[in-house]
């Protein structure tokens, strides 16, 4: 067997490195893509060591996008950048438009044409939703208004990149050889841009018209196959599909073809989508991001320092005060400003994208992909500090506020009913296990509370009348929301055994007499949760063959035998 395999080379050590270093990033409580691009940067061309093929690197990490695009669009929520758009839409352009405006002056000062200047800028000026979206759950500030503004926000971020990304390449075409002295010949721009815009209209009918209704049908009938892998195959090809297809007959990006595909399902179909191509998107999105990493010359921190130092400062500072001042100028109060300023203080996937395509392009010199890449490492590093500093800030004052020094802000209310006080049950896991739970134990006027990290099932749980917290159960802030340590029972409806088990010896060890019954699916998953504290565990099979025994000896057939 020949051991020539440059594939199975990139995605064993990739990954391997990914994995190792993506956990030593979380546990310094840093965002894992640290991890990632720093797996990238040691098998990349620059440093020492195995170097794996970049051209295949390359194209693993176009699915990576295909794959994060869609994601993105299976998450978009009109409603939630309604809610806050008098704030969201305004600020957010003008936030991108200082950061544009800061990134071209550093251009400009490095001897880079108008149009370089200005991809670079956009490049910074967008923040990373996977990070913004971890340090807003980490601190439970995503159902609070500044979390929904923060939120928002980077709906219109992301919405306003993904315009660029269909323009970049119109403009590039037509500006041929003047994309390197910066020249604008305007009548070529604009007949460009204006081909390209009508190629997107009729992508985006194509898919509001037939795709809003063809991928939902499509999606319905293999569901009702009851097989999931053909389930999964099925969002897989939507994805790629349509985003290759939109490429090929449209000429739009990869992304915003995965884009629109995502967007067009909703409701169940969207959870089930998610959550079943959820696993291969994240192992792409890993290859992506080590992909990103394998193109970083570190030297670049050593012989550029000052321009590394100006990116840098032009994301955790320039834009964040950018975005302070345009929240305080709206009104809003100075937490909320200081909050949404911390959580745009860093850039991420959009990032990498836009400087990877602008270098495609020949509109962002290898130097400027170089820069990004920089201010993304040590922005990222950064945040978790930043909103160290916040916190300190925000204790210092509420203790001012408990000494009599500052007056009370109004509480937020929480949204949906009232959490219970004491003597109540906590339910983990609002899914069609936790639903039926949740019916059960009200029927029996037992006070429930429920948790669970995704935000439509928090809402479900809301709309029928429970009061629920949004997040992921095994973060100390979210089991604190629920008041375990005055709980009666907390049933933990998730399918995850590990993670049950964690949360499981966290419950038991902030109140030993509760009682904690969790699910399971084999008798391994069993004694894990009885080891770790669990008084019961439930085997799914195991009573859903019970129930069908009971019921089919009830049958005619064998009543008699029964009597």
């Amino acid at each position: 067997m020949p051991h020539d395999t440059p594939l199975i080379a990139l995605l064993a050590v990739g990954l391997v490195l990914a994995f190792v270093l993506g956990s030593l990033a979380h546990r310094l409580r840093l965002s894992p893509i640290v991890g990632y691009l720093v797996a990238g940067i040691l098998v990349g061309p620059f440093t020492p060591g195995f170097v794996a093929d970049p051209d295949l690197a390359m194209e693993l990490s176009e699915i990576g996008v295909i794959l994060l695009m869609f994601g993105v669009g299976l998450h978009f929520s009109v409603e939630d950048l309604m809610e806050v758009k008098a704030i969201a839409i305004p600020g957010a352009i003008a936030q991108i438009t200082v950061a544009t405006a800061l990134g071209w002056a550093l251009a400009w000062f490095l001897g880079w044409p108008t149009l370089q200047g200005i991809v670079f800028g956009l490049a910074l000026s967008v923040a990373s939703t996977v990070v913004l979206l971890r340090a807003m759950e980490d601190r439970r500030l995503l159902e609070t208004r500044r979390g929904r503004i923060a939120v928002g926000w980077l709906i219109v971020e992301d919405l306003v990149m993904v315009v660029a990304l269909v323009l970049l390449p119109a403009l590039a075409a037509s500006l041929g050889e003047g994309a390197n002295d910066g020249t604008l010949a305007l009548g070529p721009v604009m007949a460009s841009l204006g081909w390209t815009l009508l190629k997107v209209g009729a992508f985006v009918a194509l898919m509001l018209l037939v795709g809003k209704r063809a991928i939902p049908w499509l999606l319905e009938r293999v569901a009702g196959f009851g097989s999931r892998e053909l389930f999964t195959l099925s969002v897989l090809a939507i994805a790629l599909g349509v985003a290759f297809g939109s490429a090929k007959l449209f000429g739009v990006s990869f992304a915003l073809g995965a884009f629109f595909a995502g967007m067009l399902l909703n409701g169940d179909l969207s959870h089930k989508a998610a959550s079943d191509s959820l696993p291969l998107r994240d192992a792409f999105a890993v290859l992506f991001f080590v992909s990103v990493g394998m193109l970083f010359d570190p030297s670049i921190l050593v012989s550029q320092p000052l321009p590394v130092l100006a990116t840098f400062l032009i994301i955790t500072v320039g834009k964040s005060l950018a975005a302070y001042l345009i929240v305080r100028a709206f009104g809003h109060p100075n937490g909320t400003a200081l909050t949404i300023s911390a959580s745009l203080a860093q850039i991420g996937e959009f990032s990498f994208i836009l400087a990877g395509l602008g270098v495609s392009l020949a509109i962002l010199p290898q130097e400027g992909r170089d820069l990004v890449l920089a201010g993304a490492l040590l922005s990222i590093i950064a945040n978790p500090l930043i909103f160290a500093a916040l916190d300190r800030l925000e204790a210092r004052r509420a203790a001012a506020i408990a000494d009599g020094e500052a007056p009370a802000p109004a509480p937020a209310p929480h949204p949906g009913p009232p959490l219970p006080t004491g003597g109540h049950a906590i339910l983990v896991g609002f899914g069609r296990v936790g639903g039926e739970i949740a019916k059960l134990l009200r029927e029996r006027a037992v006070p429930l509370v429920v948790i669970d990290d995704d935000a439509d099932l928090v809402q479900h749980a809301r709309d029928a009348g429970f009061p629920a917290i949004r997040g992921n159960a095994a973060s100390h802030r979210v089991l604190d929301e629920a008041s375990p340590a005055k709980a009666l029972l907390v049933v933990l409806a998730i399918p995850q055994a590990l993670e049950a088990g964690e949360v499981v010896a966290r419950l038991r060890a902030l109140n030993p007499g509760l009682t904690i019954l969790a699910r399971a699916h084999s008798d391994a998953e069993v004694k894990h949760l009885l080891k770790h504290g669990a008084d019961g565990a439930v085997l799914a099979e195991k009573e859903l063959a019970h129930s069908m025994a009971e019921m089919a000896l009830s049958a005619p057939p064998f009543r008699h035998q029964r009597a």
